[in-house]
C-alpha cells in the first residue's frame, strides 16, 4: 500500500529561516535554543553489548554511568565559562554548558562486574557483558 503525504513545496525552509542565526541569541542565558541530548549507538554482540556515546567538551570526570539490571543511564556535566569580557558582548552562543543524561533499556542484564567504560575524543564507549543465565534446573517430585 502506498503511502500519501502532502506536498509542501518550500517544506521547512521558513522554519529554518526563522531559526536562524538572528533568532537564536534571544534564548534567555544559560539555555540553547535546542536542548543538548547525549547521541548513542548500542550493537550487540554474541556475549556483550557495546555502547558508543558523543559527549564532547567534557571531562571523564564528570561522567556517570549506572547499570541496574538491563538499564544503563549516562549523565555528564558539561563546564564552561560564561566569562564575558569587557567591551564584549555575546552575538550567538550554541555550545550547551550544564547536565545532560540519557537512559536506556537492553534485552539482558548486565554483568555489572565485568563492564568497563573508555573516554577517548569526546566518546564514551561501554563494554557491557551479559550476564549468564542460570541453568533451569529440575525439581524432584517427592
Amino acid at each position: 500500500m502506498a503511502n500519501v503525504s502532502r506536498y509542501e513545496p518550500f517544506g521547512d525552509v521558513f522554519d529554518d529561516l526563522l531559526k536562524g542565526f538572528f533568532v537564536r541569541p534571544m534564548a534567555y542565558e544559560g539555555r540553547p535554543a535546542a536542548i543538548a541530548q547525549i547521541k548513542i549507538d548500542v550493537t550487540e554482540k554474541d556475549n556483550a553489548y557495546v555502547v558508543h556515546a558523543d559527549i564532547p567538551g567534557v571531562k571523564k570526570e564528570d561522567i556517570q554511568v549506572n547499570i541496574d539490571g538491563d538499564q544503563v543511564s549516562i549523565s555528564a556535566e558539561a563546564k564552561g565559562e560564561k566569562e564575558v569580557k569587557e567591551n564584549e558582548r555575546v552575538l550567538h552562543r550554541e555550545r550547551y554548558y550544564g547536565k545532560v543524561a540519557r537512559a536506556f533499556r537492553l534485552g539482558t542484564e548486565i554483568d555489572q562486574a565485568a563492564a568497563n567504560a573508555k573516554f577517548v575524543d569526546g566518546v564514551l564507549e561501554l563494554t557491557l557483558p551479559k550476564k549468564a543465565e542460570a541453568a533451569g534446573r529440575q525439581l524432584t517430585i517427592q
